[in-house]
């Protein structure tokens, strides 16, 4: 189970939060393309219970990527590839070359899944799509594309949302090297 120390990390907005639902709660229509959203927005706070309810597997919760005032903080990588260590490694070795000195792994529900949280801090939404593919670019000339940048423009603002963490795969902060660069 992750701990709240670990979840604060990502700076999720939790002044609302997104709750799996059974059924298709909303329709929507993107660039010529039809999605339809399990997840179903609640104006409420998300709690310490809520997420020991999500890490329990009682319930599904997911955050948003993006405020209200469409500032992102993460720049998230949703890796759904076969080989999660050589995917943390290279994608490690480009973000420090990048400049980059705080990202953190997580584990999600599939094995072998990751989403990789970039921490980017107060960034408009503009620059975090631009931001986003260009690390995904970057990404791609050096290992088989096998995930899914957010944010994107490729789907509509209420899918910029990500299921909440279950665990801690790697974490790097600014480590000492960093003063070198």
């Amino acid at each position: 189970m992750i701990s709240m120390m670990d979840l604060s990390l990502i700076k999720i907005i939790s002044s609302y939060y997104y709750i799996q639902r059974d059924r298709v709660v909303n329709k929507y229509e993107h660039r010529g393309r039809y999605f339809f959203d399990k997840f179903e927005k609640i104006d409420a706070p998300l709690t310490s219970n809520l997420i020991r309810e999500h890490c329990e597997k009682k319930i599904t919760i997911a955050h948003d990527l993006i405020s209200k005032t469409n500032k992102v903080e993460n720049i998230v990588f949703d890796y759904n590839g076969f080989n999660a260590e050589r995917f943390w490694h290279r994608a490690q070795l480009i973000l420090r070359d990048q400049g980059f000195i705080n990202f953190t792994a997580y584990k999600t529900k599939t094995p072998g899944h990751l989403h990789l949280y970039i921490h980017k801090g107060h960034t408009d939404l503009v620059e975090g799509y631009s931001l986003a593919s260009r690390l995904s670019a970057l990404f791609a000339t050096k290992m088989p594309v096998e995930w899914r940048v957010f944010p994107t423009m490729d789907l509509p603002r209420d899918f910029n949302i990500l299921i909440l963490p279950y665990e801690v795969y790697k974490k790097e902060r600014g480590t000492s090297w960093s003063k070198h660069m």
